[in-house]
């Protein structure tokens, strides 16, 4: 699996042309426009990047960002690609599949550090673990979201294709089939659907009628097969030209130093970024997207690596898994990822405020209250 080392004398030469970035805001005569279009609509999951514009620190790296939502007819490799926006969200399964198909797509920085995906069971069926899924009707989205449980099942020895082995059972975006018991097992998002089992209310108005002790949760973490979800990624060809007389590689580096200080802003002032995005025309209520920001917290924080700094051990087992399902039909390329903006970035923003707590070791997630269907 190829590796990417950053040459210390490229890094030195980002940071030299970096650090001044903090003074940007005393220097700005015209802020640059740029856009960033969100994987899915408007929800908690992308709540650092509304801090960050909410809390100016967008404005203070001389850049006005228009956030764009996403939703299920909107790709954001295809908008990036056509130009539509210079900056998008995406897991790194499909990031990928549209390099290798010619997007010019580069990831610059790593968000989450875990995987929020989880398949569940009832905790009365029994089923614990993915080796007890053989013979059972599974539920999981398409779109490639698959990919890890499938690499799940075929570690337990079981082949996703056979319903002597397995029923795949592809699920909408909802926890329908699941609540009807209609399929033995469900995947859900720590942040979304496991969050619509909670929140569910009996038809007699009854609530709750479920809490964590009526479900198995299997953590594909745990298993070994998860796969890195959101990251920032922009255009190659972009990136290598300049706006305003700006270098682009500089603008991406003042957008992920404002972004990643709006995901910390978020780890330690959830409550008002659930505010911010609530006031950004969420369709979702304010229960769901409180329990969404803490969920989304824990997937980011504590950041082993540092916030926005990629693991090369997790992006090779994403690699892996890609290829290995004919996701994409080779090794990536070197050009598909890069982690020198990201650094240098990172390094930047601690060499002009050592103090920022870009780890969060000593974070602890908050208890939050489910509400009645997430209200």
């Amino acid at each position: 699996m190829v590796r990417r080392f950053i040459p210390v004398l490229l890094i030195a030469m980002l940071l030299m042309a970096v650090v001044p970035l903090s003074m940007a805001q005393d220097e700005c005569a015209e802020p640059i426009p740029v856009r960033l279009q969100l994987k899915w609509v408007t929800q908690a999951q992308f709540a650092g990047y509304y801090a960050a514009d909410a809390q100016g620190y967008y404005a203070e790296e001389c850049l006005e960002v228009t956030i764009l939502p996403g939703g299920p007819d909107i790709g954001p490799q295809q908008v990036v690609a056509s130009g539509g926006a210079e900056f998008g969200i995406d897991w790194m399964g499909s990031h990928l599949a549209s390099r290798e198909q010619g997007s010019g797509a580069v990831a610059i920085a790593q968000i989450f550090e875990r995987s929020g995906m989880r398949e569940v069971t009832w905790a009365d069926s029994g089923l614990e673990t993915i080796e007890d899924l053989q013979g059972k009707i599974v539920g999981v989205w398409g779109f490639g979201n698959q990919w890890p449980l499938y690499a799940a099942l075929v570690k337990a020895g079981m082949d996703p294709d056979n319903t002597d082995d397995v029923t795949i059972y592809i699920q909408p975006f909802d926890m329908v089939d699941f609540l009807n018991r209609d399929i033995d097992a469900a995947a859900a998002m720590t942040y979304n659907e496991m969050a619509q089992v909670l929140e569910f209310v009996g038809e007699d108005g009854t609530f709750p009628v479920y809490t964590m002790e009526d479900l198995n949760v299997i953590d594909l973490n745990e298993v070994g097969t998860a796969m890195l979800e959101d990251l920032v990624f922009a255009n190659e060809e972009w990136l290598a030209g300049e706006t305003d007389g700006v270098a682009n590689e500089e603008i991406a580096i003042r957008f992920l130093r404002a972004s990643f200080r709006g995901w910390m802003y978020c780890r330690d002032n959830p409550d008002d970024c659930v505010q911010y995005v609530l006031d950004e025309g969420s369709t979702l209520g304010a229960g769901h997207q409180a329990w969404m920001m803490s969920e989304i917290n824990k997937l980011i924080w504590p950041s082993t690596t540092g916030i926005g700094i990629l693991d090369e051990a997790q992006y090779a087992t994403t690699a892996e898994i890609a290829e290995t399902y004919e996701v994409i039909t080779a090794a990536p390329d070197e050009g598909a990822v890069r982690t020198d903006l990201a650094q240098a970035a990172f390094d930047s923003l601690l060499a002009d405020m050592p103090d920022l707590d870009v780890y969060g070791e000593e974070w602890e997630a908050p208890v939050v209250e489910i509400t009645p269907n997430g209200e």
